[in-house]
């Protein structure tokens, strides 16, 4: 590589539960630039998780880390070509790229949801993750099913 990486930005703690990670949910969350909004969205999906999931022991923002946890997936295919053919090569998910796949999975489905406010939709998607279920864990689901479908071409990875 020619070019040095660029520097790990330094992601600011939400304001109310002092969470790096709610941070880079909301960031995931939040579009054109209407950060404040996105907090509310946010919120506001934590305090449904809350009302509706009350017979729960844990706390509403558990339950999301939680649900997170859920559709997190381990593996995942990148395409190979070799020898003029293409291969779906099984490949194990960094760290940090686990995290955001995940995050960008649950606001992606969210969004795709039915329902009024998109915080209402997103309180949905959580506590649908939560309980291992809803598009987002199907997601999951699909990755490992694939990667488990292609290990023959594990030896391609690169």
């Amino acid at each position: 590589m020619r070019k040095t990486k660029p520097k790990k930005r330094i992601l600011l703690p939400d304001p109310k539960f002092h969470d790096v990670q709610v941070t880079r949910f909301v960031n995931n969350l939040m579009l054109q630039g209407k950060k404040s909004i996105a907090y509310s969205i946010f919120y506001d999906a934590i305090d449904m998780i809350g009302e509706k999931m009350k017979d729960s022991d844990k706390a509403p923002l558990e339950i999301w880390k939680k649900a997170l946890e859920n559709i997190t997936p381990q593996v995942e295919v990148k395409s190979r070509r070799v020898g003029g053919a293409n291969f779906q090569v099984p490949t194990e998910v960094r760290p940090e790229r686990k995290v955001s796949i995940s995050m960008k999975n649950m606001v992606l489905y969210a969004r795709k949801r039915s329902g009024h406010s998109m915080a209402e939709k997103l309180a949905a998607e959580i506590m649908a993750a939560y309980n291992s279920e809803g598009a987002a864990f199907k997601r999951k689901e699909d990755m490992h099913k694939m990667a488990e479908a292609n290990k023959a071409f594990a030896h391609f990875r690169f």
